[in-house]
């Protein structure tokens, strides 16, 4: 057992630190608030140092968060086949690769359909039209949009049924015009009662609606519920555009079989597009897991650059800040002699040279984060998603901020703490 008076030793001990440690603070901001101008230039670098690195990071949150917001419709186990690639920085000029393939026909996804093994459902998707939509009690405002769809895109897209029935293989053999709702855009032209067997006009074409799906739920600045679903056929029939690729949806069967899923499916759309052997693919396949990986794969190198400029940003504000903080030190001379004089130890000298240091570092800090979560958030704005606060970038950025006030003010506060107490005393 360590003996009772040990333990009060400790606590002592601990309570004489915290009392240091808190005299040293106040001092320290006192210290700063004394010298505002001086202060706010030196802590300058550090808010330049944290704010590029803040600003880039929340801004990759966003743009991440958008592509998972994108793709959080994708059931279990469900990867994507079009004819662009999900995400894209090559610029117009790498772009036009992908604009010269040829489209995904719907031929071309039956005979996926029909030869493909592995798969547990293959739907597709294409947008027809966007624009108001009516019933015979409300009438949308614009931005409703129609599009086509085969039976097994409601399980590869976890599209759950709330009131009525999906489509159905006869609505794509008969081009029926039938449709099924999203919830919001249900309630906005049924407000009063189920829209299931009622009639709904869009671009001037009536459709029955057959089915409402259950809520996903709205997004700042959209709605995911204010679409209408019709049969592939019924689109095709109506709408013509030839000219715009289909986007299939391949749902496996379990996460043992997605590889192989993968492989049947690529394999077989290669020999229906006519893709030489050795030849690279002219369409994309991926997942929400290959998207973000393939985001981050190619934002690294940004974000090694962002680093290295934060790192020589960091490094000329921590050289500020010691040739600030060594001034302070030939100012404050005769304030450490008094203080050594009437019993200060070498220790508090230190604790209270190195504790400034930190604190003007930590307001730099502060300054760089809040401005670049802000800056960051700009693109959230601009692709009206939910902001992004990069919490753990922001604490790594304040850790590091108290790493330079700690390298860069241990020479000055070493020095302050060597000082000669009786020759402090004398410095005019």
């Amino acid at each position: 057992m360590i003996p009772s008076s040990k333990l009060t030793f400790r606590s002592k001990s601990s309570r004489v630190l915290l009392a240091e440690v808190r005299e040293s603070f106040f001092m320290a901001v006192g210290a700063i608030a004394a010298h505002k101008l001086r202060s706010a230039l030196t802590l300058l670098g550090v808010m330049v140092g944290v704010f590029s690195i803040i600003v880039v990071m929340t801004a990759m949150r966003v743009m991440q968060a958008n592509i998972e917001r994108e793709l959080s419709q994708l059931g279990s186990q469900t990867f994507v086949v079009q004819k662009w690639p999900g995400v894209h920085f090559g610029g117009p000029k790498g772009f036009e690769k992908y604009w010269r393939r040829k489209n995904i026909t719907y031929q071309q996804a039956l005979q996926l359909k029909d030869r493909a093994t592995l798969p547990l459902n293959i739907g597709t998707e294409m947008y027809f039209w966007g624009g108001d939509a009516s019933s015979q009690y409300e009438k949308t405002p614009p931005g409703v949009a129609l599009m086509g769809e085969l039976p097994g895109s409601f399980p590869a897209l976890n599209l759950v049924i709330d009131q009525g029935r999906a489509l159905l293989e006869a609505d794509i053999d008969s081009s029926r015009d039938v449709c099924v709702l999203g919830f919001s855009l249900a309630k906005t032209l049924f407000p009063l009662g189920s829209a299931v067997g009622d009639r709904i006009k869009m671009n001037g074409i009536n459709y029955t609606v057959v089915g409402v799906l259950a809520p996903k739920g709205a997004l700042e600045g959209g709605n995911q519920d204010n679409f209408a679903l019709i049969p592939m056929t019924t689109g095709l029939n109506r709408y013509g555009r030839a000219w715009r690729s289909l986007t299939i949806f391949v749902q496996c069967r379990d996460a043992a079989s997605y590889d192989d899923t993968v492989e049947q499916v690529r394999g077989i759309l290669r020999a229906i597009r006519k893709v030489p052997p050795g030849e690279e693919d002219d369409f994309e396949i991926f997942s929400s897991d290959s998207m973000i990986s393939q985001f981050n794969n190619v934002t690294k190198i940004v974000r090694l650059g962002i680093a290295a400029v934060s790192s020589i940003a960091l490094l000329a504000a921590g050289i500020g800040i010691m040739n600030i903080m060594l001034v302070s030190v030939t100012e404050r001379t005769r304030e450490i002699g008094i203080r050594r004089a009437i019993g200060a130890k070498k220790r508090n000298i230190m604790t209270q040279f190195i504790m400034e240091a930190v604190v003007l570092c930590e307001f730099g800090g502060v300054a760089g984060v809040l401005f670049g979560i802000a800056g960051g958030n700009v693109v959230a704005y601009l692709l009206k998603v939910p902001v992004a606060i990069p919490l753990d970038w922001a604490a790594l950025g304040l850790v590091i901020c108290s790493g330079v006030g700690i390298v860069f003010g241990t020479y000055p506060a070493y020095k302050a703490a060597n000082l000669d107490p009786i020759e402090s005393l004398r410095y005019e």
